[in-house]
């Protein structure tokens, strides 16, 4: 079968996405289907169930942009994945770094391959997405991959000290023997990728270094791959601070979960300040996660659903 489809009212560069990236991820979601744009008009051939599927998601799109007058590559994943008979491809098969035992450790799922496509094109990406989908696993893979290749001289990977319900102050020890439980993610996913004699080496000589959020003011982060965890944790002013720490040959990921912020009430994330304020600035990249991108447990992503759910409700009931 073939269908010809009208993208009526629409600018067909904003529809299909600067370079046709657009489009490319609509291909991607429907590889039985062979699809062509051309100017305002898809053109597509395969099976008539298939098609009829898709010329069914494609008016959605339309509409949602005569609604919004945007598109953007989350908000046509989100649209395509409220059909539970599509599954979101897994992009690429390039190894980012060789772990312990010769496990080959790569992007696993399509946000995943995203964060790896904007890290390569932009010196600052933020990461935002729920527990479990890889953000942090990810960009440490990356960290590790930049300084095997030497590309980086070390790896800084710092979290705002917020305590998570939890007083850090009781804990017997030194500062650092307060916070390595609370670095734990951080050293768990570095001992997947090296050796631990070799690791503990890195870390004694200054190669990898792991310190609270605070640790960095007044430093100029150059030669380096860092990475900011937790970051929804962090004051606006924290943010700023650390941003500007960015020197002239430094690669920048920030990670971060809106749903978890610990701060006190009254404080303004600066995960989700930086988001917004910094949307238009060139150079920065913005990948957003998904419930999708979940790879623990199975039961992990319909806890998430589970709670948001919830969450929603009691928000509709307060604002009723």
């Amino acid at each position: 079968m073939e269908k010809v489809i009208e993208i009526e009212g629409i600018n067909p560069l904003e529809f299909f996405g600067v370079n046709n990236v657009y489009l490319q991820l609509l291909k991607r979601y429907y590889p039985k289907l062979k699809i062509v744009g051309r100017g305002n008009q898809l053109t597509v051939l395969g099976e008539d169930e298939v098609i009829q599927q898709f010329e069914s998601k494609i008016e959605q799109l339309i509409a949602y942009f005569h609604r919004f007058n945007t598109l953007n590559e989350n908000i046509i994943e989100q649209i395509l994945l409220e059909d539970p008979s599509l599954k979101p491809p897994v992009q690429g098969d390039e190894v980012l770094v060789h772990g312990n035992g010769g496990s080959k450790i790569k992007a696993k799922t399509i946000n995943q391959q995203r964060l790896v496509t904007e890290a390569s094109k932009n010196a600052m990406v933020f990461a935002v997405g729920p527990a479990g989908t890889g953000k942090t696993y990810t960009a440490i893979a990356l960290a590790v991959k930049a300084l095997k290749a030497k590309e980086v001289k070390r790896i800084i990977l710092t979290r705002p000290a917020v305590e998570a319900g939890e007083n850090l102050g009781f804990l017997p020890g030194d500062m650092k023997e307060k916070l390595d439980p609370y670095m734990m993610p951080l050293y768990d996913a570095l001992r997947d990728m090296i050796p631990p004699e070799k690791l503990l080496q890195m870390m004694e000589f200054g190669i990898i270094e792991i310190a609270p959020l605070a640790f960095m003011r007044g430093r100029t982060l150059d030669n380096a791959f860092v990475i900011l965890d937790e970051a929804q944790n962090a004051t606006v002013m924290q943010m700023k601070m650390f941003l500007t720490r960015m020197g002239q040959t430094a690669q920048f990921i920030i990670t971060g979960d809106m749903s978890q912020i610990d701060l006190p009430s009254k404080q303004k994330s600066g995960l989700a300040y930086a988001l917004d304020a910094l949307r238009d600035v060139e150079g920065i990249g913005v990948v957003r996660l998904t419930q999708n991108d979940v790879i623990r447990h199975p039961l992990v992503k319909k806890i998430i659903d589970a709670f948001e759910k919830k969450e929603n409700l009691e928000k509709k009931n307060k604002e009723d």
